[in-house]
């Protein structure tokens, strides 16, 4: 019998390989307290809370922070059209941060000295989780078994977790596995590893979930107003059948309803991980790819042109930042700090058409517009003298012309 070694709170899934660390964790001499963030998935809760029971678990906390999750966390993304490398939305990195909140929280609430997590040792979670819960309470220690020699060591595959499951009573899926793995939350879901990890094989039928084939999808289009104060959504207008939504997760909800409709928001990509490998990754964002759409373009409208410059430098940054796990660091504050600074002037509705797996801006209107139609007409002057544009031409072309002179005479030496 392993010797006592105090509490510990399981960042817990409900899945095989949380059971089997639960156990695993109670073998070692833990006192195992379960915590399990509802963030968006379909889970049954009440079931994994009867399963954590029944494997030894000395409580069971069962948090719901979907409307923490996209006040507090995606629409600061929203607001910042956060992406990283071009082309991720970061859905599991945005989420990471806020179960690492509820998880402290209650290691807080329960004196205890220990978090626990199931995230690999080589993946980005690992270090989103850790480095969360560092910045949010100092003096918590981390168990991660899947760094630990002696578990890794003992469960080198999935057949010796099964294994470990059928010894202590863990129950063992009746279905067959995918062949991938799968993480979900209310903004997204992300499918990697098995036969994934081979970039050149094509995501077989069947894998998506949360969006439909485009080419199914219905042939008349979902056209939707969305209103934006500060930056943020507040609320959406179906103009077909009258349909609103104003709350902030009424509204996510319902956006990924339409955008999974029509097949929006599916990417294939290879990115580069923080730990230093690149990785395969497939990727279903349905609401966060309309509002990223909708997003981008009401700012446009609105923000002068070089504070825009400025914020997208921002924004870049603001990615990287979150993706590799420093949400609850100084410098992720500072930035969303600034970036919300900059939205004071994003108000206004954007109206879209969301079809066949794409999102298509079809207008605009704002009250803090910088857009003066009567300057840019090309039927009226405006207080704007075209004459002027010559001074203007013949300013920015010194330099152009003073280097192109400059690269002949170099030319010229070089031919003698």
């Amino acid at each position: 019998m392993a010797q006592p070694k105090g509490t510990v709170v399981l960042a817990y899934s409900g899945g095989l390989d949380t059971s089997c660390i639960l156990v695993w964790l109670k073998e070692q001499g833990y006192d195992v307290i379960a915590y399990l963030a509802n963030i968006g998935q379909k889970e049954d809760f009440e079931a994994a809370r009867k399963k954590a029971l029944a494997l030894g678990a000395k409580k069971v906390y069962i948090e719901d922070v979907s409307r923490e999750f996209v006040e507090s966390f995606i629409w600061p993304a929203v607001q910042a059209n956060a992406l990283y490398e071009d082309r991720y939305l970061l859905g599991t990195a945005l989420a990471r941060p806020c179960i690492a909140r509820g998880l402290v929280g209650i290691a807080q609430q329960e004196r205890a000295a220990y978090i626990a997590h199931g995230a690999t040792g080589k993946g980005n979670d690992q270090v989103r989780f850790e480095l969360s819960c560092y910045a949010l309470c100092p003096k918590i220690k981390v168990v991660a078994p899947w760094r630990l020699p002696e578990f890794y060591q003992r469960f080198p595959g999935r057949r010796e977790l099964m294994d470990y499951a059928k010894k202590h009573g863990i129950p063992v899926p009746v279905t067959p596995q995918t062949p991938w793995s799968m993480d979900e939350n209310l903004m997204h879901i992300s499918y990697e590893a098995g036969i994934l990890e081979n970039p050149k094989n094509q995501a077989p039928p069947g894998l998506y979930t949360k969006t439909c084939d485009p080419a199914k999808s219905p042939d008349t289009p979902d056209v939707l107003e969305i209103e934006f104060e500060r930056g943020v959504p507040v609320k959406v207008t179906n103009t077909g059948d009258g349909a609103t939504r104003s709350s902030a997760l009424e509204l996510f909800v319902y956006l990924n309803d339409i955008a999974g409709k029509h097949g929006v928001g599916r990417i294939d990509i290879v990115e580069n991980r923080f730990v230093g490998m690149k990785s395969r990754g497939i990727y279903e964002t349905p609401a966060g790819t309309i509002l990223y759409h909708a997003h981008l373009d009401i700012e446009a409208f609105t923000m002068d042109r070089e504070v825009r410059k400025i914020k997208q430098g921002l924004s870049l940054k603001f990615s990287e930042l979150v993706y590799n796990g420093f949400w609850h660091s100084p410098e992720c504050e500072f930035l969303r700090e600034c970036i919300g600074r900059s939205q004071e002037s994003v108000v206004g509705t954007v109206r879209l058409s969301v079809f066949k797996g794409h999102v298509y801006i079809l207008g605009r209107e704002s009250p803090r517009s910088l857009y003066n139609e009567e300057l840019v007409s090309m039927n009226v002057q405006g207080d704007y003298e075209p004459a002027d544009a010559t001074g203007f031409i013949n300013i920015n072309s010194l330099r152009l012309k003073e280097y192109h002179r400059l690269q002949s005479k170099v030319t010229v030496k070089q031919d003698e």
